[in-house]
């Protein structure tokens, strides 16, 4: 008997919540916004909410990524005539927790909506508050929009902020697409004021989940579909038409790795840059080759490297939970401008100053002063200079891929012989292309931004015709592509010899005899009439540009 008359009461209980909770949600209308918070109206005693059917709760706390678009081909509101786009992406932020009522949670959020305004793309993302109820038996969220002032969000709006999905994306829209200057000026032209004060947004989605993939783990992933409404707040129509939504939740894992993996490139291609720079330190170890070598180029790469360094360590502390992996990406971005690039810029600065080496330490010591004084004041200044113009991020990134220009200038203005090695003009190419293109061209990048193929084959192509004309003239010659009719008069080196001059002679350098009756390709003269063997002068001006007999400078071969 008791058994029954506990049954018949479970049963009107049960019956008494459906009928509490069925009748909104069956009309699939969305909940209007009351005066109170709805997490503390409910008065009923809270029970194990796994008492409540054969459910169990979803989770859907997290970040969900997906797309909006009009139910009709576009907006038939005049509301806002601004609200020209069809169709666009968009990003979910939930936070939810237990209410005093079995099965029904209390959900915070923010909705972002990107691609709404057709005719500013500068201000076409839009930014909603909203709070509802998940009512988990029957997997229905119902959200309106947060009219609340700022601060009202508590420990919710502490966990979004502090959700590295967020603080990553935060940091990507910061440096790659927006300045916060331009932030507050987009705030100020975007017409969600107009819809905060004149519209009641109402959104009635649909939860379910999403079969888990061998990437996904344990890690459950929840799919959100529904309708989202705007009707005016003085009942003069819609402030725009309705909206179909779909969302899938973010598996945080997956995100992480990706940045962990993105880390391990970063490092990578430090690793290989360290390898690449002491190959070239080897090819050219002599002051002749140092001074060969064009110390705009090193020093161009050297400040890029210092830009990537100061990126990641910034990345790093703003997303403590990635610390480590983007501190050591850093790091070796920090060994590779700050050891390796910064002395071989001081070698490239000796050489180019021969005359002043016999001058002693306080000299020295003036010449380093200059070259870092100079290093860092161009570094801070372009600093300055990015933020000031960070709309036109893009085409600045561009100028700095421009890096091997200064050293073609050179080649071409002093006739150089082989300044760079082969393996460096290729390694550094591809090696510097690697992270703007995964950033820009990489369409599940983990920053979030949306890929530019256009920009991504520019930038490759630019690189490699750079590289290319360094090729050519590693070794067809440094003026291969210059009509020959516009070039300065060279020395011959094998110039013919005076009829007088005919008699036997030794290289001073190998200390062999030299024939001149032979006027064959085996013999040079230099400007001061000094003769050598032509493989012992080629090999000794790679040392020196220097007659090895009378020490006068010599021009290049």
């Amino acid at each position: 008997m008791g058994l029954k008359v506990k049954e018949f009461r479970a049963f009107f209980g049960l019956l008494w919540f459906g009928l509490l909770i069925f009748q909104p949600v069956a009309g699939l209308r969305p909940l209007r916004e009351s005066a109170r918070s709805w997490g503390d109206e409910w008065l009923v005693g809270r029970k194990d909410e796994n008492e409540v059917g054969p459910f169990t709760a979803w989770n859907i706390t997290g970040t969900y990524r997906g797309a909006w678009r009009f139910m009709q081909s576009s907006n038939t509101s005049s509301r806002f005539p601004d609200f020209k786009k069809s169709s666009g992406n968009s990003v979910l932020e939930l936070m939810t927790r237990p209410t005093k009522i079995n099965g029904v949670h209390y959900v915070q959020g923010v909705m972002i909506f990107h691609d709404v305004f057709d005719n500013e793309p500068e201000v076409g993302r839009v930014q909603i508050r909203v709070e509802g109820v998940y009512i988990w038996p029957f997997r229905q969220l119902r959200m309106v929009a947060n009219s609340g002032r700022d601060g009202e969000f508590g420990q919710e709006e502490d966990y979004i902020l502090s959700n590295p999905y967020h603080l990553l994306g935060v940091f990507s829209s910061q440096v790659f697409q927006e300045s916060p200057r331009d932030k507050i000026w987009k705030s100020k032209q975007s017409p969600i004021t107009d819809m905060d004060k004149h519209c009641n947004i109402e959104i009635s989605a649909q939860i379910s989940r999403v079969s888990s993939t061998q990437s996904d783990g344990e890690h459950d992933r929840y799919y959100l579909q529904g309708l989202m409404e705007s009707p005016s707040a003085d009942d003069d129509g819609d402030c725009f038409s309705p909206m179909i939504m779909n969302a899938t939740s973010v598996n945080i894992e997956v995100y992480y790795n990706k940045a962990v993996n993105y880390t391990l490139m970063v490092t990578f291609i430090s690793f290989l840059q360290v390898l690449l720079l002491i190959r070239q330190m080897e090819h050219s170890n002599t002051q002749s080759g140092a001074a060969k070598v064009s110390i705009l180029m090193i020093g161009q790469q050297a400040i890029m490297d210092a830009y990537l360094c100061l990126l990641h360590l910034t990345a790093g502390i703003l997303v403590e939970s990635l610390f480590n992996a983007f501190a050591t990406a850093a790091f070796f971005k920090f060994v590779v401008f700050s050891i390796f690039e910064m002395r071989y810029l001081l070698a490239i600065w000796k050489a180019g100053r021969s005359t002043n080496n016999g001058e002693g330490w306080e000299a020295m010591r003036r010449e380093l002063s200059v070259l870092y004084s100079r290093f860092y004041g161009i570094l801070l200044g372009g600093i300055l200079i990015m933020y000031e113009f960070h709309r036109y991020l893009r085409p600045i990134l561009l100028l700095l891929h421009s890096f091997w220009i200064p050293q073609i200038i050179t080649n071409v203005l002093s006739d150089s012989r082989k300044p760079l090695h082969p393996h460096y003009i290729i390694g550094m190419s591809l090696t510097r292309l690697a992270i703007p293109l995964y950033v820009f061209g990489c369409p599940h990048n983990f920053m979030r931004i949306e890929p530019d193929k256009n920009w991504c084959i520019f930038l490759g192509a630019l690189v490699g015709f750079q590289a290319a004309i360094l090729i050519l003239q590693h070794y067809l010659g440094s003026r291969c592509f210059i009509p020959r009719q516009i070039l300065p008069e060279k020395y011959c080196y094998f110039r013919k010899v005076d009829q007088d001059s005919n008699h036997a002679t030794d290289c001073v350098i190998c200390m062999t005899a030299i024939d001149l009756t032979q006027h064959s390709n085996d013999c040079m003269v230099t400007p001061c009439d000094h003769f050598f063997h032509s493989g012992c002068l080629q090999r000794w001006m790679d040392i020196k540009m220097e007659c090895p007999t009378c020490r006068r400078s010599l021009p290049p071969a």
